[in-house]
């Protein structure tokens, strides 16, 4: 009788990398191969403690290569812009939140939507642009979930949790905006 391979009953860490960008620091982490978040910030810490109870209870360690979300971040830098499309990634949520979350990662580099259009393209017109605004708020994989591509429908750069410069560089490596756009 051949047994089958069960788990190890000792839980795999969070990794973590932090990669230069021309806006700053950009840490990545990662579990199990799939990404669970990423942010603009020079402390991954400071992601880990946006992450689920049972993935903070894993712990974090800090890697000096990812692997593919690292070269797939540098190819973006590069020009290469659906590079970040490629990478596996998971982040909690309701079905709603799911499915807007899906269709935010659909918004293709170079374009730029609003809320109420995100909320359309989720499959879900009657929710309110305040949802998609919630959806994007909450994010914890940018710019992997481009939440940057969502403008408000009155104009400007919106709310963004990296703060207006990142966004505005983003759209502008994206070509979503001239260089020397209205922003």
């Amino acid at each position: 009788m051949t047994e089958t391979p069960t788990e190890s009953p000792v839980k795999t860490r969070v990794e973590a990398q932090t990669l230069p960008t021309p806006v700053g620091p950009l840490a990545l982490l990662s579990h199990r191969g799939v990404l669970v978040a990423a942010g603009f910030t020079a402390d991954p810490r400071e992601m880990f403690v946006r992450l689920s109870p049972a993935l903070q209870a894993a712990g974090l360690v800090e890697t000096r290569d990812l692997g593919h979300p690292a070269r797939a971040v540098r190819d973006y830098l590069d020009g290469d812009l659906k590079a970040l499309d490629e990478v596996e990634l998971a982040q909690p949520g309701t079905p709603k939140r799911q499915r807007l979350l899906k269709a935010l990662r659909e918004v293709p580099p170079g374009v730029t939507i609003g809320y109420a259009e995100l909320a359309e393209r989720a499959g879900l017109p009657r929710t309110a642009a305040r949802a998609a605004g919630g959806a994007c708020a909450q994010n914890l994989i940018a710019p992997f979930v481009p939440c940057h591509r969502i403008l408000p429908a009155g104009g400007g750069f919106g709310g963004y949790y990296y703060g207006p410069p990142v966004k505005r560089w983003l759209l502008i490596h994206e070509k979503a905006i001239p260089q020397s756009g209205l922003f």
